[in-house]
């Protein structure tokens, strides 16, 4: 189980998704947008995700496979220049990470969790998309000793960010 802090809620997720599990309960007793979006998304197909990487970094694959154990269907595309792709999504260089993804009419730059990408995709707001900038340790793909809480920040129209979700995987 992994603890994701969303603005102004606490939810334990997990991985079963089923409507009777206690991350399920729990967010159904708290109300609100957050909890709504964390139950929706679970109940619903999930867009395909189409992923940039370079062919071999390990932790890109690691997130692709995340991903699909997520339920998400991943076309994972191995590109010489990452770096165009970025460009072309509208990351900025400050946000950046490894790999780049777009779902659903938004880009995901970086280890961005499932959960927070099916919150996304439940919610639907006017932003870009997210991004979880560099590598961070603890992050999916990135599994391992010395994890450390990350934010995962909303890309806006106009390149601002503004912290989506605050994750704590230890």
């Amino acid at each position: 189980m992994r603890a994701i802090v969303l603005p102004s809620v606490l939810l334990a997720l997990t991985a079963c998704g089923r409507p009777d599990a206690p991350a399920a309960r729990t967010a159904d007793a708290l109300g609100g947008r957050e909890a709504a979006a964390s139950s929706l998304a679970s109940t619903r197909a999930l867009p395909p995700v189409l992923v940039y990487k370079t062919e071999g970094c390990g932790c890109c694959n690691a997130w692709v496979e995340h991903l699909r154990a997520a339920g998400f269907e991943v076309d994972a595309r191995n590109v010489d220049d990452i770096a165009s792709i970025k460009a072309g999504a509208g990351i900025d260089p400050s946000v950046s990470s490894c790999h780049t993804a777009l779902v659903d009419g938004y880009v995901v730059e970086g280890h961005v969790p499932a959960e927070v990408i099916e919150r996304l995709l439940a919610e639907r707001p006017d932003i870009a998309g997210l991004a979880v900038p560099g590598m961070p340790v603890g992050s999916p793909g990135m599994e391992g000793d010395g994890a450390k809480p990350y934010e995962v920040l909303a890309l806006d129209h106009q390149g601002r960010t503004s912290v989506y979700a605050k994750i704590d995987p230890r």
